[in-house]
This record gives structure tokens, sequence and C-alpha cells, in this order.
């Protein structure tokens, strides 16, 4: 009863979402399509829960003919975004089509993010937990660091999301997801993963030790 009544109350929510902001989406629509060509929609299939696919929705940032699967943008000097993107992706806006996920049951307000499908191979079993709930809008990964964090620290949050996951939690990630959003903070990745930030260690070692 209790997943029926919390399943009622998104698909209330999201659908009225997009009504209130229909006018937004528009807007935002109509400034994606004179930004360059290319559709106003980007589609990308993702994980969700149980690992089963779905086509994840966002309003493009990217320039046409892009690599959908490239590593993403370190910071709004990637020259892969168009102008209109940066300004999407530093408020988040461009993530607001998934409230269609939403509506179709593919995703939750809150959850781990959903990645790729490729990416479970990846996953130990700890981190595969992650598949047990659906991926979400926002996350605990997402209010605790976001861009700084590395992929290996982002899954734990995702698990520990899992395991904690109560209505406490789900109202503390969402005020802090409407003060990062405010504060646009840690928008782009820094580091990837931990074996990247080892790699640079490495590298700024051999250089002092060159001096």
């Amino acid at each position: 009863m209790q997943a029926i009544l919390k399943r009622t109350g998104e698909v209330a929510c999201a659908a009225s979402l997009l009504v209130l902001l229909a006018p937004v989406l528009l807007a935002i629509a109509l400034a994606v399509r004179l930004s360059g060509r290319g559709p106003v929609l980007f589609r990308q299939q993702r994980a969700g829960q149980g690992g089963r696919p779905f086509d994840l929705y966002k309003f493009r940032t990217m320039r046409l003919h892009v690599d959908p699967y490239g590593p993403s943008p370190r910071s709004d000097a990637d020259p892969r975004l168009t102008r209109v993107g940066k300004w999407l992706r530093e408020y988040s806006l461009d993530e607001l089509p998934q409230l269609a996920n939403i509506v179709k049951g593919d995703m939750s307000f809150i959850g781990p993010r959903p990645l790729y499908v490729s990416q479970i191979t990846e996953w130990n079993e700890r981190q595969k937990r992650r598949l047990l709930v659906k991926p979400g809008l926002t996350g605990l990964a997402q209010v605790s660091g976001r861009g700084a964090l590395t992929r290996e620290e982002k899954l734990e949050l995702d698990v520990i999301y899992v395991e904690q996951c109560g209505l406490r939690m789900n109202v503390r990630i969402c005020a802090a997801t409407v003060a990062q959003l405010l504060g646009r903070r840690n928008v782009y990745e820094k580091r990837y993963s931990m074996s990247e930030r080892v790699r640079g260690e490495r590298v700024s070692k051999q250089q002092e030790q060159t001096k």
C-alpha cells in the first residue's frame, strides 16, 4: 500500500509540475531550437530499477554530432556545449524533461542518478545495490558534492541512500537540492574516478622530482 501511495503521489506531483512549468519548458525548448541545429530533446538509454533500460529525456545541451557517450564536460569552456546548454546545465534545467520519466514510472524524484546500462558490469556486488530502487531526479550523491565527487564516491553514497532512505532523508535531500541549484555548486565533473586522481598525483610527483 505504501508503494502504491508513493507512486500515486509522485505521478500527481510530476504531472502537476509539467502543467505548471509548461511556459518555462516551451521557452527552453525554443531557446534550444534557436541555439543551433539539432533536436530539442536528447534521449539516451539508461539503467533503471533492476538494471532495466529506459529512455532518459533531457534538453539538448551539446552541439550536433557530439559523441553522446563521451566524457562529461569539465567546465563551461567545453567547446561541445552550446551557449544555451551551458546556462541550462548550471541551473540543471536540462533535467526538467525527466518529469515525464517520473510520470512514465521510469524514475522517482529522489534516488541514485540513472547511469549507463554498460556500466553495470564495472560495479561490485555492493555497488549494484543502487539498482534496488528507481533512479531519481536528484539524490544523496548530488547534494553531497555532485561534480566534486569521484565515480566511486557517488556509487557509495547511492548505496547508503538505498540502505537508509526514509522520509527524513528525502526531505533533507530536497532542501539541499534547492540550495545547491541556487548556488550553482559543483556543476561540472572535476575528476571521474579515484584512479584518475592517483594518476594525477603520480604525474605531479614526477614533475616535482624533475625540477
